[in-house]
Order: structure tokens, then C-alpha cells, then sequence
């Protein structure tokens, strides 16, 4: 939960008003950010707790918006639960899914989606500008093409995550959503938390580099390789990842 503000506080530019959501897994089940709450301000009773396999059942189905919102009301843990899961439930329960992800952050960060907006934007995402990007955020980001928001986009983002799955052989630490937003993943709060953090920081500096009218000068793919597997950096991300997150529960 502290996370989840620590996402929303203002400062920090990756979400206004109710925009954003979070997510953790906790066994057949998720707590997901319930639709219209703010991450800022959010406190135990702003998250859902969902049943993970009848929403990865929906994928399957082809239903209409009252039926997709019939659908979230039924995988709520609590009956009588009167909030609803975020629209983009579908896309946690799918990315929960995969192995090793525990933690799910979703925000809108000004400079990256000023990036995101541009065409021909998925070159970029196989760049890497500098080393701790390649620690944090993995050696390439997984690209999503635009799709409209809840089940469209979930089964758009299942489609590219599981390309990059077969094409790289590891899941993404980071997805850029075209005209939408950024994800992370993570096996914890600190792991997901530190992927959207520098994969800000890349945006800013990405922005930057271009502003100059020169083409920035990216690391190699050999160099990209050499960092992703040094145990040393390995290391550095143990220290950064095994403290557990507050997200893990609401109730935290």
C-alpha cells in the first residue's frame, strides 16, 4: 500500500488524478487498485481482491462492456465488496500469470508518454542508453501497440509479452504501451518499484538526446549482453530487490 502511494505522490509525475494501477499476487488470488481511486491517498479499502483463473478465463470469451463489468463483479473475492477492480484488471491477472511476477505497477509518466506518442516510437525500445538501464529495466523493453483500454489492450499486451518472451527467453522487466503508459514487473515492490523508476530517468534522458538533433549514441548489443549477465550486477540487484514491498498486501 505504501508503495502504491509512493507511485502516486505528484512529485513524481507518473500519475494525476485517478490515473494508474497496481497489483500483487498473493496465491489463486490478486489485490488489484479498485477503479477511480487515487494511488496518492489510496489506503486498504482501495484495493480488490480478485480470483486470478476466472479472469484469465475471460481472455477466451468475446463480451460486450456491461457483460466485462458483470464479469469483474463475479471474481471478486468478497461478493458484497462494493468497489469495482480497474478496468485494466484483465491485463494484471495476465501478467501475474507469468513466472516470477508478483508485482505489477502501471503509470502514466509525462516524458515517457510525450516519447510514446511519436511515430516510429517502438524503435526505441530496444535501445539501451547506459548500464544501470540494462540492470534495472532488462536489455530491451517490450512494445505494445495501441490498443483500446481493458480487454483489448490486455489481450494486446498478452500477444507482445509472450513474442518477447519467445524471441528473448525472459520476461520483461518493462512494457511501453503506444499513447498509453508504462509497466513494470517485478518478484516484489522494490523490483517493479526500481524498473519504473529508471525507466523514467532512460525517458528523460532519451528526450534529451534527441533534442539535440544528433542520434544518441546507444550501447551495443554486445554491451548490452556483458551488462545484463556480470554477476556483480547481479549482485547490486539482490541488494535493491530483497527487501519486501509494502505492496505485497493491502493490509500492510
Amino acid at each position: 500500500m505504501e508503495l502504491s502511494r509512493q507511485v502516486g505522490r505528484p512529485e513524481n509525475d507518473l500519475v494525476i488524478l485517478a490515473e494508474g494501477n497496481t497489483s500483487a499476487r498473493c496465491g489463486d488470488r490478486f489485490w488489484v487498485k479498485a477503479s477511480g481511486k487515487r494511488l496518492h491517498e489510496i489506503h486498504v479499502g482501495g484495493f480488490v481482491e480478485v480470483w486470478l483463473q476466472p479472469v484469465l478465463d475471460l481472455f477466451d470469451q468475446q463480451l460486450e462492456d456491461a457483460a466485462v463489468k458483470q464479469a469483474l463483479q463475479a471474481a471478486r473475492v468478497d461478493p458484497d465488496q462494493p468497489l469495482m477492480p480497474s478496468i485494466e484488471t484483465f491485463m494484471h491477472a495476465d501478467l501475474l500469470s507469468l513466472p516470477e511476477v508478483e508485482v505489477v505497477i502501471h503509470t502514466h509518466p509525462t516524458i515517457l508518454n510525450g516519447l510514446l506518442t511519436v511515430q516510429g516510437a517502438e524503435e526505441w525500445a530496444s535501445w539501451r542508453l547506459f548500464p544501470d538501464e540494462v540492470v534495472l529495466c532488462g536489455p530491451a523493453t517490450c512494445w505494445v501497440p495501441y490498443a483500446d483500454p481493458g480487454m483489448p489492450l490486455s489481450r494486446a499486451i498478452r500477444t507482445s509479452v509472450r513474442q518477447f518472451i519467445a524471441e528473448r527467453g525472459e520476461v520483461p522487466k518493462v512494457l511501453w504501451l503506444a499513447n498509453h503508459g508504462l509497466i513494470t514487473l517485478g518478484r516484489n515492490g522494490p523490483e517493479a518499484w526500481s524498473a519504473t523508476w529508471m525507466a523514467v530517468k532512460a525517458a528523460r534522458i532519451l528526450a534529451g538526446a534527441l533534442a539535440t538533433g544528433r542520434p544518441p549514441a546507444r550501447l551495443t548489443d554486445e554491451e548490452i549482453d556483458r551488462i545484463h549477465t556480470r554477476p556483480d550486477e547481479h549482485y547490486r540487484q539482490r541488494l535493491l530487490w530483497e527487501t519486501q514491498s509494502n505492496i505485497s498486501t493491502p493490509s500492510t
